[in-house]
Parts: C-alpha cells; structure tokens; sequence
C-alpha cells in the first residue's frame, strides 16, 4: 500500500511539471518534433495537457484503490 502512495505522490508531481512545460511552451508558442523511437511525436502545450490528463485519471484510480484497500483493512481488523 506504501508503493502504492508513493506512485500517487510521483504522478503528482509529474503533474506539476506537465502544468509548467504546458505554460511555457503556449508562451512561446513552441511546436516542435521529438524523435521517439521510429516516430516523430510533436511537443507543444497540447501533448502535456494530454499527459496530464492521463496522470490525473491514474491518480484518481490509485486513491480509489487505496481508500478501498484501507476500508477493507479496518473491517478485517475489527472482525479479529
């Protein structure tokens, strides 16, 4: 369950830099092309805003796990 709250604390941050690298690229109007592997991946406001997007849907996910997996502890504990 620790790992669990690290990976929450790791994609929150994530966030963060995503919300940074987003403002800064729409300031300067950047829209650049990254080679990743065989493919040219574009990199722009638009590409962090979709990681964003991504990494707040895991982060609820996981609280939700987590939350669930604690209830369940409480009731295992209270049965004993």
């Amino acid at each position: 369950m620790e790992y669990q709250r690290q990976i929450i604390r790791f994609l929150e941050k994530e966030i963060k830099t995503y919300t940074a690298l987003a403002l800064f690229f729409a300031k300067r109007d950047v829209k650049e092309h990254v080679r990743a592997g065989d493919k040219k991946v574009p990199i722009g406001p638009k590409f962090y805003k979709q990681r964003m997007k991504e990494a707040k849907k895991l982060v609820d996910e996981l609280r939700r796990l987590v939350t669930v997996q604690i209830s369940g502890l409480d009731k295992f504990r209270r049965m004993s």
